[in-house]
C-alpha cells in the first residue's frame, strides 16, 4: 500500500538514481549492496510498479521508476521545507514578514531589501503593499503589517516609530509648462491661474484624511497615486512637489525642472520625515529586527547623504 511507503525508501531510491546503480548507492548510504536491493523489491511491490529493468548486468529506471524518482525529488524538497520551517518556529523565527511601505519609499532600496529577504531568509513568505500617507499606519494599527514605513507627520497614535530619512521634496514642472519660463522666483501671483498636482488620500465617506502639505496654489487637481502625479507633471499638465529622489533623473535628462517659489526662499522647502512603524507593545521577531535594520539602512543609501536626515 502507498501509505506504508517510508521516506527512507525513497531516499533510497534518489541514491540509485543519483549513483547509477545498487552497489554505488549502498556505498553513499553506507549500507549493504542486497539491503539496497531487497528496499528497491518492497518499494516496487508497494507501488505495485516496475521501476527497475533487471534484464542487464546492471539494473536501470523504466519510464515509471523515472517519474517515480522525480517525484521522490519534490517530495524530499517539500519534507526539507517542512523541517525548515519546524526548526524557525522552535527558534522563535517568523515564517512570514507583512511590510507595508509608503509610495514615496524609495523603489531602489525597497527592490535591494526584497532581493536580500530573499536570499538570507528564502523560507520566510512576504506579503507586500505599497500605500499612501494614512492608509499605511492604518495597515499596521489594523495588524495587516507589521510593519510600515510612513511619514513620521501623521497620526502615530498608537505606534512606535524610529525616523530614518527625511525627504527633500522639490518644486517642479515640466519644461514646457508656463512656470518653467519665468525667470526668477515664482510669487503667488504666477501660480494662481496654474494648476498644482496634488496627493489625496482614498478615503471612505465620512472619514477624515491627512492634512494638505505644501499646498500653494489655489487651483487644486488632486490624485490618489505618486504614479499619476509624476506623469501630469512630466506632461506639462501643472506643478507640484515632488521627493528628490524621485525626480533626480527626470532633473538631469531635462524632462523636469526645479521652480523657485518665492514662498520657499530663505527657509526649507516642504519636507517629509519618514520613519519605521509598528505597534506599541509589539516585540518584533528576529526576521522582522533584521528587515527593519536594512530597510533603514537601504533607504539612506538610496538617497544619498545629502538627501537624508535620521535621529
Amino acid at each position: 500500500m502507498l501509505e506504508s511507503v517510508t521516506i527512507d525508501q525513497l531516499r533510497t531510491l534518489r541514491a540509485v538514481a543519483e549513483e547509477g546503480s545498487f552497489s554505488a548507492a549502498a556505498r553513499k548510504l553506507g549500507q549493504g549492496q542486497p539491503a539496497v536491493s531487497q528496499a528497491m523489491q518492497r518499494l516496487e511491490k508497494q507501488l505495485g510498479l516496475r521501476l527497475f529493468d533487471r534484464s542487464g548486468r546492471v539494473p536501470r529506471l523504466t519510464a515509471k521508476g523515472e517519474a517515480v524518482v522525480a517525484a521522490a525529488q519534490r517530495l524530499h524538497e517539500d519534507i526539507a521545507s517542512f523541517q525548515a520551517v519546524v526548526g524557525r518556529l522552535k527558534s522563535g523565527e517568523e515564517t512570514k514578514l507583512s511590510l507595508v511601505v509608503d509610495a514615496m519609499f524609495p523603489t531602489a532600496a525597497l527592490l535591494d531589501f526584497v532581493r536580500e529577504l530573499a536570499r538570507t531568509h528564502p523560507g520566510v513568505e512576504l506579503a507586500l503593499e505599497v500605500e499612501l500617507l494614512s492608509a499605511v499606519t492604518e495597515r499596521v494599527r489594523e495588524r495587516r503589517a507589521t510593519l510600515g514605513i510612513a511619514g513620521a507627520d501623521l497620526d502615530l497614535t498608537g505606534l512606535e516609530q524610529r525616523p530614518i530619512a527625511l525627504l527633500k521634496m522639490i518644486p517642479v514642472a515640466a519644461p514646457s509648462h508656463p512656470l518653467a519660463a519665468v525667470k526668477g522666483v515664482l510669487t503667488e501671483a504666477h501660480l494662481a491661474s496654474a494648476i498644482q498636482i496634488v496627493l489625496s488620500e482614498r478615503l471612505p465617506e465620512g472619514k477624515t484624511g491627512t492634512a494638505d502639505r505644501g499646498v500653494i496654489g489655489s487651483r487644486l487637481w488632486r490624485v490618489a497615486d505618486l504614479m499619476t502625479k509624476h506623469s501630469l507633471l512630466v506632461g506639462g499638465v501643472g506643478w507640484g512637489h515632488e521627493p528628490k529622489h524621485l525626480v533626480r533623473d527626470d532633473l538631469a535628462a531635462g524632462r523636469l525642472v526645479a521652480l523657485r517659489l518665492a514662498a520657499w526662499e530663505g527657509g526649507p522647502p516642504p519636507q517629509r520625515p519618514l520613519a519605521l512603524v509598528r505597534r506599541k507593545g509589539t516585540p518584533l521577531g528576529p526576521v522582522a529586527t533584521w528587515a527593519s535594520n536594512r530597510l533603514t539602512s537601504l533607504c539612506q543609501l538610496a538617497l544619498g547623504g545629502a538627501d537624508h536626515h535620521t535621529t
